[in-house]
């Protein structure tokens, strides 16, 4: 069997009527790769290697020869190489099931970085601060879902090898008296390397592998392995997703949105997921990667004034920052919405000022943004009445009579405190710190608000059980907030 299929420089082997066997993210960015939007070169392994897996414990014989033949092709696109010490080629290694399943697999980012083809990464870049940025993400990433999930290490309330790493560097920032992730230079990136590696040898009893290949066999097995964790199969049996249908793998070029000013990373909806108004919306980060967006570890700055809150209305929005890559991304939106007939949720990155396009999908709503958009798309001669109805079901009706909180009644109370409305409604319980006591909780009769730091996604079967979800930080485009809603 064809076990890759290849996209890039405005050629795909694939395209978006093959999310069976491409899953949702490798259809859509074959597809935008057909429609010559600006996609960075990669290829996807299909979901039928998945279940191979899954039944036999080992991957199909044709599935190496076919990775380095499509790595070679990135390589002449790209003209950088894998491993590569002078000027490496680093890939990312992504998930992507037919159905979307929004942070409940794994992403592995950076992959390619050694100790030596960092420093070759430094130099051909002229960024070190870039470079060691670059490499302290891979390990943390690295460490939590291949060296820890993928081997089935169990933690309590999310505090595994991420969590000591994430620690460490907060005290090292403290000692430093440092408020930001940015302000580390590089030679604090040095040493959070080094110590980092120590602190995984420590609690994990195994090396951070310094080979690209290993690195990058290691990322594919352990995404395909996130198919059958925990929380991937509380959301599956949540939303009713076959077991069988298993995930694509998608590996691409990576694009740099941490290079420093003139580089970003940004979530967008074609409409407001909330409410469905007919506005662009979203988020986006200044020298960051994508998971500084959608894990919620960072307060995001609005993508125009419509995505503007109290939290951001001091922050630059990207229509002001960079009007022209906005306007760019103003218009491949519509193309978008227009080709797939839907509200996309589209993921970019901004390198050097160079606009790309990670991901495009139909966007996560709830209920009365569902039958708002249907309704909306129809007028405006999208849609048709038929498709209007398929796309309104039983829990959006149910949805939008649920209790919500009356506007009036609500501009006379005295405000406590402030937040973003990750999702419509009033909901009132018991607060519960974890997953497990919410899931407790509610099976013993009492109605929970799950209160969190950050939700992250192992939390997925707390915030099902829960009436309500706040957090202390995140945006609306975090991957909790998606799945919140």
């Amino acid at each position: 069997m064809k076990t890759v299929y290849f996209f890039g420089n405005g050629f795909a082997e694939g395209n978006s009527n093959q999310k069976d066997l491409l899953g949702g993210k490798g259809a859509n960015l074959a597809e935008m790769t057909n429609l010559k939007i600006p996609v960075p070169p990669g290829f996807t392994i299909t979901t039928e290697v998945c279940t191979y897996f899954m039944d036999n414990h080992q991957f199909p014989k044709s599935l190496e020869s076919e990775i380095d033949q499509a790595i070679l092709k990135i390589e002449s696109i790209i003209g950088k190489q894998f491993g590569d010490r002078k000027n490496p080629l680093l890939v990312s290694v992504r998930s992507g099931a037919k159905e979307s399943m929004p942070g409940m697999m794994e992403t592995v980012l950076n992959v390619g970085l050694t100790e030596k083809t960092v420093i070759g990464l430094a130099d051909s870049s002229s960024n070190p601060r870039f470079a060691y940025d670059s490499y302290r993400r891979l390990i943390m990433m690295y460490a939590d879902v291949v060296m820890e999930k993928s081997n089935n290490i169990i933690v309590e309330n999310n505090q595994g090898i991420r969590h000591e790493l994430e620690k460490y560097m907060e005290q090292y920032k403290a000692e430093k008296k440092y408020c930001n992730d940015t302000d580390l230079d590089a030679e604090d990136l040095k040493i959070l390397c080094k110590n980092f590696k120590n602190i995984i040898i420590e609690i994990l009893g195994t090396k951070f592998p310094d080979d690209p290949k290993i690195q990058l066999w290691n990322a594919i097995k352990a995404v395909f392995s996130s198919w059958n964790g925990e929380r991937a199969k509380h959301y599956r049996k949540i939303e009713n997703i076959s077991d069988r249908e298993g995930t694509a793998v998608n590996i691409q070029s990576m694009v740099f949105g941490n290079m420093g000013a003139g580089s970003a990373t940004g979530v967008a909806f074609t409409r407001n997921p909330s409410t469905g108004g007919n506005v662009f919306y979203g988020e986006w980060l200044e020298n960051a990667q994508g998971e500084d967006v959608v894990s919620g570890i960072r307060t995001p700055n609005p993508l125009n004034e419509s995505s503007r809150s109290n939290q951001s209305r001091e922050l630059k929005s990207l229509e002001s920052a960079y009007p022209e890559l906005y306007k760019q991304l103003f218009d491949i939106k519509n193309n978008l919405e227009l080709h797939y007939k839907d509200m996309q949720d589209i993921e970019f990155t901004i390198e050097n000022k160079k606009l790309w396009m990670l991901q495009t999908r139909n966007g996560k709503r709830n209920g009365v943004s569902a039958i708002k958009i249907a309704f909306d798309l129809e007028k405006e001669n999208v849609i048709n009445e038929e498709e209007v109805l398929r796309r309104i079901d039983a829990r959006h009706l149910n949805e939008i009579m649920l209790p919500t909180i009356d506007n009036n009644e609500e501009e006379n109370q005295p405000v406590l405190t402030q937040g973003l409305p990750a999702g419509p409604g009033g909901a009132t319980g018991q607060i519960v710190f974890t997953a497990n006591d919410a899931q407790i909780w509610k099976a013993n009769g009492k109605d929970v608000i799950l209160v969190r730091q950050e939700t992250s996604p192992e939390d997925v079967h707390g915030m099902y059980a829960a009436n309500g979800i706040l957090t202390s930080r995140g945006g609306m485009t975090s991957h909790a907030a998606l799945v919140a809603r």
